[in-house]
């Protein structure tokens, strides 16, 4: 869906600068995943999923859209950030 957004949207022109792009987190270390993260039976499987070695920090995912926000990333769109610890590269 974002890569067709990203598509309509750009045929606007580069005066609107409109970019469309979609993040995509891992385990995120947040008041949600905590009971899941400090079990200590289901806490090591998780943990294995994520081949860095430690759960995600909000920051973690903060940082990447503040980068697809800023002008640094002029020139991304239809891209897909993901922020997973390398979860979806196994």
């Amino acid at each position: 869906m974002s890569k067709a957004a990203a598509m309509e949207f750009s045929k606007a022109g580069y005066d609107l600068n409109i970019r469309v792009n979609s993040v995509h987190p891992g385990i995120i270390e947040t008041p949600m995943t905590a009971p899941m993260i400090h079990d200590r039976k289901g806490a090591p499987e998780m943990l294995s999923w994520t081949p860095i070695g430690h759960f995600g920090e909000p920051l973690d995912v903060a940082y990447g859209v503040l980068f697809l926000a800023s002008e640094e990333s002029k020139f991304i769109t239809g891209s897909e950030l993901v922020i997973d610890g390398g979860w979806s590269a196994q």
